[in-house]
């Protein structure tokens, strides 16, 4: 871990500026937002380092996640039966977190079906959903050296409404009857309506939501559930980009770190009430 000199040198190189800073009476700081500030400083410096540290060729340890790897294996059962993958990014428009990480999944999915020339289908509810798609689908199948396989209505729009939207899907299953059906993006109450639907073909089916209240539907209607931040964390896995992984590990280490910070915090403060300590912790941590 001390083997990146040039982080360790800036490091030191910053903490100590900010030492000669505090000393010379830290004009312009607020005294009572400094626990903020260093809680600032040390997350960023350890995304930092950990990005740094992948990129440098550092083993990176992630656990595996059943549904990521489902994903290959959807899309290859989906080319020998001779069937379509369908992929639904949700309901929601691009200003939702949860549909721009369903976007980003489709990329890579979309180059799993350019490599195996399979059929995808992509209905969306949202016009500027369906251009960043789109765009994105065909960027996968150009990278991959098949960008004669694209067609733009791999990806086309249906409306805006939700059950209609819902009704739309459905009846593309009913039809086509594809082998795989991915649910990647922000669903609500149609998300029952499409895994039961799915279900009802004999389609492998991988959802990932962020929607707490939709997750229950689709664990018991899917085969795979990415659940919470596993669905987030699903284009690090996939791509296994360096850049991805490491700061999908800084996440990890800060989150860590936060327990523990409050697991100390709790004991610190139960020593207080107890009379066994005088310093207040909750004094230094709230924010005012």
């Amino acid at each position: 871990m001390l083997k990146d000199k040039e982080f360790w040198l800036v490091a030191g190189g910053l903490s100590l500026a900010f030492i000669l800073y505090w000393l010379l009476g830290h004009p312009l700081l607020n005294e009572e937002r400094i626990v903020m500030l260093l809680v600032i400083v040390i997350m960023s410096a350890n995304l930092i380092y950990y990005t740094r540290f992948a990129k440098k060729g550092g083993e990176i340890f992630l656990r595996e996640i059943p549904g990521l790897k489902a994903v290959e294996e959807a899309v290859g059962r989906s080319t020998e039966m001779g069937k379509s993958v369908l992929y639904v990014p949700g309901i929601m428009d691009m200003d939702q977190v949860e549909t721009v990480a369903g976007v980003i999944i489709l990329g890579h999915v979309s180059k799993m079906t350019s490599r195996y020339e399979t059929s995808l289908n992509v209905p969306v509810s949202r016009s500027i959903v369906m251009k960043a798609a789109r765009e994105t689908v065909r960027e996968a199948y150009t990278m991959e050296g098949r960008p004669d396989l694209f067609q733009d209505d791999m990806v086309h729009y249906l409306t805006d409404d939700q059950f209609a939207y819902a009704a739309g899907v459905n009846g593309i299953m009913v039809r086509e009857k594809p082998a795989a059906c991915l649910y990647m993006g922000k669903f609500f109450a149609e998300s029952l309506i499409l895994a039961e639907t799915g279900n009802s073909i004999g389609a492998i089916q991988i959802a990932g939501t962020a929607s707490q209240s939709q997750i229950p539907f689709f664990v018991t209607a899917c085969d795979y559930t990415l659940i919470g931040e596993e669905f987030f964390a699903a284009s690090a896995y996939l791509s296994q980009s360096p850049e991805l992984m490491g700061g999908l590990k800084g996440q990890d280490m800060m989150k860590a770190g936060v327990t523990a910070a409050i697991i100390l915090s709790l004991f610190m403060r139960v020593l207080f009430d107890l009379g066994l300590i005088k310093w207040n912790i909750i004094s230094i941590l709230t924010v005012q």
